[in-house]
């Protein structure tokens, strides 16, 4: 079976009843991974998730089959979801489907690859497998998407609220859907009790620029703040932010951190510094207490070694692409270490 945007959800449902294995593609990585979670809302009962990354099956293509057809300690359900990146899990899949026997679905999110890709054409023609395409969306269906998260939580956008929150998560449905979550908890709405929310609530809560929706993240780091790093990493897997476009978010916070601790000088005062840029609107107010945080921690050479360590990482994540995830999960946490205060 092959899919694409347009007419995925018509297909979905027959999907989820006959196939065992779903190859989502495309360049909009957002697209794909709202497309798996579509299909396990679909599943019986999808029970306990197995994951595991392209990279690893493409070392032990094996495992994969094995995996599928285990049974749990206490019997319970599962489903395999797979983190590829192009055709890396091709060699997995075909030594999978080559067993008839039945086992668990599995749910690949393939960036990179397309419904042209080797793994695409080992899947599309099976009936018991699903192929689904996705091309970047524009922001008119973004928009329309953020309308029907918001009906589905119980929040009622206001006007030209939806696109707002579609412009910044710079049209990202995983982002987009991370804001209306905050709204609705912010209102405490759901669908038996709706709430209805204003540009003051967004304002509030919301994401003013893609940065945003990576923020938490990013202070988190910065700040040292060991204890809160595991629940934010479990929330970069869980949306599949891409490793890249959130390194550059630590870049730019770092980059202003090295220009607002150029014009402070060695011996300025932090905090009354901060705050008088603040006042004069060189500095955003909701970043106040985060950069008085983290520009108390990276200064003079100290910083200087941060922009150098992003900068190898950056370079690191696009060598590595497969890995990219890890790599940067695992120097965050050592450049969080390095920023927690000394006992």
């Amino acid at each position: 079976m092959k899919a694409t945007q347009k007419d995925f959800k018509a297909q979905a449902a027959r999907a989820a009843r006959e196939a065992r294995v779903f190859f989502f593609c495309g360049p909009d990585e957002a697209g794909a991974h709202d497309a798996a979670h579509h299909i396990l809302g679909l599943l019986p009962d999808p029970g306990e998730r197995v994951e595991f990354a392209g990279g690893d099956l493409k070392r032990d293509p094996v495992r994969l089959g094995d995996e599928a057809r285990s049974s749990s300690l206490f019997g319970d359900t599962r489903h395999i979801w797979i983190r590829a990146s192009g055709d890396d899990a091709h060699d997995a899949l075909q030594n999978l489907i080559a067993d008839d026997t039945p086992g668990w679905p599995v749910l690949v999110v393939a960036s990179g690859a397309t419904d042209k890709s080797r793994t695409a054409k080992l899947l599309a023609g099976r009936p018991d497998a699903l192929v689904a395409m996705f091309y970047p969306p524009d922001l008119r269906s973004v928009t329309g998407a953020v309308r029907d998260m918001a009906d589905a939580a119980g929040v009622r956008l206001a006007g030209d609220l939806a696109e707002r929150i579609a412009k910044a998560a710079a049209l990202d449905t995983r982002l987009a859907q991370s804001e209306v979550t905050k709204l609705a908890l912010y209102l405490d709405a759901s669908p038996q009790a709706p709430r209805q929310a204003d540009a003051a609530t967004l304002e509030a809560i919301g994401a003013r620029t893609e940065d945003d929706g990576f923020m938490s993240l990013v202070n988190v780091v910065l700040a040292g703040e060991s204890g809160k790093l595991a629940a934010e990493l479990h929330r970069m897997r869980e949306l599949g932010l891409n490793p890249v476009g959130l390194l550059l978010a630590f870049e730019r916070r770092a980059t202003q951190l090295a220009q607002l601790a150029a014009r402070m000088g060695p011996r300025g005062n932090v905090r009354e510094f901060i705050e008088a840029e603040t006042n004069a609107k060189r500095v955003f107010w909701k970043d106040q207490r985060d950069l008085i945080q983290q520009l108390s921690i990276w200064r003079g050479r100290k910083l200087a070694r941060l922009v150098d360590r992003l900068i190898e990482l950056h370079r690191l994540l696009l060598a590595n692409s497969q890995n990219a995830e890890l790599l940067l999960a695992q120097q965050l946490a050592e450049i969080t270490r390095f920023a927690a205060p000394r006992s």
